[in-house]
């Protein structure tokens, strides 16, 4: 059970970083290089989720597959 609960809340981690860094690129256009964008995105936390939400997900997928081969 807390494997699931592991996968569900880096799913969650990573849809939120994921769908506000898509956001910020919308200041590309606003003028911002991607030099810019990247040193932008770097110094919000909530940026942070995305990688999170990947290691989380990947560390249950991990711990599942180790259940799957008892």
């Amino acid at each position: 059970m807390g494997r699931w609960l592991l996968f569900l809340t880096g799913f969650g981690f990573s849809v939120a970083g994921g769908t506000v860094t898509i956001t910020y690129l919308n200041l590309i256009p606003a003028g911002l290089d991607w030099i810019e964008f990247l040193l932008f995105i770097r110094d919000r936390p909530e940026c942070y989720l995305f990688p999170l939400g990947i290691l989380l997900i990947s560390l249950a997928l991990l711990l599942m597959s180790d259940s799957f081969t008892k």
